[in-house]
């Protein structure tokens, strides 16, 4: 149990520290990270600086004092030692004899004690390289880089050089690297915080605008920057839903709307039969008062039925209920089935007549979606036909490329080619209708559309003179 403690203790500093961190400003989050970032690579870049700069002056160290060794055995193997050796950039040399002894040496070098014995000499030797040498043994306070080279006649060519200068040079540049690397840091950290601010700054446009806009203000759009970024395209994305969110809040005002109104005159209706029924009792005729409240009744579940149908649609997002074969030459007469006489079929190569399970065709007709669905497509048209015809509807089924095309024609008024495309909105009858009321509440037509759209096809009305004809196009399965 005591053990557990700490570690809840611990978990729970976590979470604060992670709780603190995600309450900052992305601003600050990002400053902090890149100033860290920024940190860390000034840090690494000193380093290596510090080391680059250290090999190079130890390389150029190692390469003086050869050559001051290669020249003095030069000079030792020609016999032209001078009594005293001279060096100018203050190298120190010893050239010591087969018996040990130094026989040459530069001013301020030791002339009895050789800065390697013989075994170190022959180690330095064999090795071919530089090594360090402590000179405080030898009265040089400083530590030596130490080279040496064999002479011919068993002499041997000591160099050394101290090592101060070039620790005198590191120790500079990291006093120069550890105060101007936290200054560069701030500046950088500075020009980041206001980079960042100026990158940001259209991200707090579109949250101002957003908070600009209310129930009142749905028109109005975010800002759009100028630059051509993510910032920008986000904006676009955005007001484009907005555009749509406008879109769809107005369709469904509409539609809250007119079937506000389409409710209110058959419930009216209703309302004053059974209100003259009730004021009169003894005189009316309660069989006709049943009737005109059937038909008003049977209005409204019409209505409902209809509104439920594209109340499915939009919540499908524009996709059919279910997606299966569906045989459009054997659904077609099935549908139509309870019309009898009043509607023809006609199916591929077929005469005209009523309808009847189709036989005799080269092939079925299949596409893919819900049968019920298309069913309904094939009713309202055939239902919103009736309305106008006086000869029986013509129903028409027929394979053109890869779509099947389902017509149904009517002998009626038709429709002016100006209304053909609104007649499809919703709620939408011509005034010749209203004025007749001859049923319907202007959603079969828009209910056809949607459902050919969902199921990939494609509806539109044409003169058949005389009369209308819709026609309904269908991709092939």
């Amino acid at each position: 149990m005591a053990a557990e403690r700490p570690s809840r203790a611990a978990a729970r500093d976590g979470r604060r520290t992670v709780g603190w961190w995600r309450r900052k400003s992305l601003r600050f989050r990002l400053t902090a990270v890149a100033s860290a970032v920024l940190a860390a690579a000034l840090a690494v870049s000193a380093w290596v600086m510090i080391g680059v700069l250290g090999r190079s002056l130890l390389s150029t160290i190692d390469d003086s004092i050869y050559q001051r060794a290669r020249g003095t055995v030069s000079l030792a193997d020609a016999e032209r030692l001078p009594g005293e050796l001279t060096s100018p950039d203050g190298t120190l040399l010893q050239v010591i004899d087969g018996a040990g002894r130094i026989t040459h040496a530069t001013a301020g070098t030791d002339r009895l004690v050789p800065l390697l014995n013989s075994g170190e000499r022959a180690a330095a030797v064999r090795e071919g390289r530089a090594r360090f040498l402590n000179g405080e043994p030898y009265g040089i306070p400083h530590v030596l880089r130490v080279r040496v080279l064999s002479a011919d006649r068993g002499l041997t060519v000591i160099a050394a050089r101290p090592f101060s200068e070039v620790q005198a040079s590191i120790t500079t540049a990291g006093h120069v690297l550890l105060g101007g690397t936290p200054l560069l840091l701030v500046l950088l950290g500075g020009a980041s915080w206001m980079i960042i601010g100026r990158t940001l700054r259209p991200i707090n446009a579109l949250r101002r605008g957003a908070e600009e806009i209310t129930d009142t203000a749905r028109s109005r759009r975010l800002p759009v920057p100028e630059a051509r970024d993510e910032v920008h395209s986000l904006a676009v994305t955005l007001n484009d839903m907005l555009a749509r969110l406008e879109k769809a809040d107005a369709r469904q005002r509409a539609l809250v709307s007119d079937a506000a109104h389409e409710l209110r005159s058959p419930l009216a209706s209703i309302r004053l039969q059974l209100e003259v029924a009730l004021g009169h009792p003894h005189g009316q005729d309660w069989q006709e008062t049943a009737e005109g409240v059937l038909e008003d009744t049977m209005r409204l579940a019409r209505l409902a039925e209809d509104l439920l149908a594209l109340a499915r649609l939009d919540e499908r997002g524009g996709a059919p209920g279910r997606r299966e074969p569906v045989e459009l030459d054997q659904l077609v007469p099935q549908a139509v089935e309870r019309y009898g006489e009043a509607v023809t079929v006609r199916i591929g190569g077929l005469p005209p007549g009523p309808p009847a399970p189709a036989e005799g065709t080269d092939g079925a007709i299949v596409v893919a979606g819900d049968a019920l669905d298309l069913g309904r497509v094939l009713v309202n048209l055939v239902d919103n036909a009736l309305r106008h015809t006086h000869a029986p509807v013509a129903v028409e089924l027929r394979v053109e490329g890869a779509d099947a095309v389902l017509t149904v024609t009517d002998d009626g008024p038709g429709i002016p080619e100006p209304d053909r495309e609104r007649v499809f909105d919703r709620f939408t009858r011509l005034d010749s209708a209203r004025s007749r009321d001859e049923g319907g509440a202007g959603l079969g037509l828009a209910i056809v559309r949607e459902t050919v759209h969902a199921h990939g096809g494609a509806v539109h009305l044409e003169d058949a003179r005389p009369g209308l004809r819709a026609v309904v196009r269908l991709p092939l399965s």
